[in-house]
């Protein structure tokens, strides 16, 4: 069972969150699109990407499409793996506020 231990800091920005929520419905989205659809500029989304790059939780790919360079996100089993922890962790803090709230 998940514990609040298990919630993971990286995803306490917003910015990140968004990007990796996104990510682990695609599996994988071109930088551009997910700035657009997580409503992210372009330097914050940089700087989430860059964070979970670090930590392990993303692969970055460079390529062109035609002459025009590209940058392709995706969440790499790791990430996948805090992400789901983290969801869990959260999922189980709302259970247990919900059976001291049935308590009392």
């Amino acid at each position: 069972m998940a514990t609040v231990e298990a919630l993971n800091e990286l995803f306490a920005s917003l910015p990140r969150l968004k990007l990796v929520a996104f990510l682990d419905g695609c599996g994988e989205a071109e930088f551009l699109v997910v700035a657009e659809m997580c409503d992210l500029s372009k330097p914050t989304l940089s700087k989430a990407v860059t964070t979970l790059e670090n930590a392990g939780y993303l692969d970055v790919t460079k390529g062109y499409v035609g002459r025009r360079p590209r940058t392709w996100l995706a969440l790499n089993r790791r990430g996948r793996a805090a992400y789901h922890d983290h969801l869990a962790a959260l999922a189980a803090l709302t259970r247990k506020s919900m059976e001291i709230a049935r308590e009392s």
